[in-house]
């Protein structure tokens, strides 16, 4: 009876220590991982490489061109109002230095180049009009267009005619 109360407390001591083992690698990883959080928000800023380099190019770099001629055109407009030589021209340089390594740096975030990816990807599944749809389809919405603000204009003509007769 001794024997089988020694193993089956041998047993048990195993089973804590397996626990406690694995309860120790969960908080090690949990620990990492609010490390690498807490360290997530300003350490992509500093990385040189390019996520997925070869994946969502295309939609990348266009994506880089349309938010760094957001940032220029901003700091153009900076140059334009600033009245003394630093202002307008050495900030708005170094706004555009900075903003382009952040629109660059950007776009190489795993979520958003991820997110980029996957745009890229759908925009090659879809099925694109002919030159010929595409020229009878806009006539179309030109024509309706044109249709409604001449019924508008009609509507606005009408109602102002008769209330100004009316003397309201």
């Amino acid at each position: 009876m001794s024997e089988q109360t020694n193993v089956t407390t041998e047993h048990e001591e195993e089973e804590m220590e397996g626990s406690s083992r694995a309860a120790a690698g969960r908080t090690q990883v949990t620990k990492r991982k609010k490390d690498r959080q807490m360290t997530a928000g300003t350490h992509w800023l500093f990385q040189f490489g390019v996520y997925k380099k070869n994946q969502g190019r295309i939609i990348r770099q266009l994506t880089f061109a349309a938010l760094l001629l957001t940032v220029a055109v901003g700091a153009w407009r900076l140059s334009e109002v600033a009245h003394r030589p630093a202002f307008k021209y050495a900030v708005p340089l170094a706004i555009v230095a900075i903003g382009g390594w952040f629109v660059y740096r950007l776009v190489n975030l795993p979520r958003f180049a991820d997110f980029l990816i996957a745009v890229e990807a759908e925009m090659t599944k879809v099925s694109w009009p002919t030159r010929h749809e595409l020229v009878k389809s806009s006539i179309v919405v030109i024509a309706t267009i044109v249709g409604f603000a001449l019924l508008l204009w009609f509507y606005d003509t009408f109602w102002n005619f008769l209330l100004t007769h009316l003397g309201v």
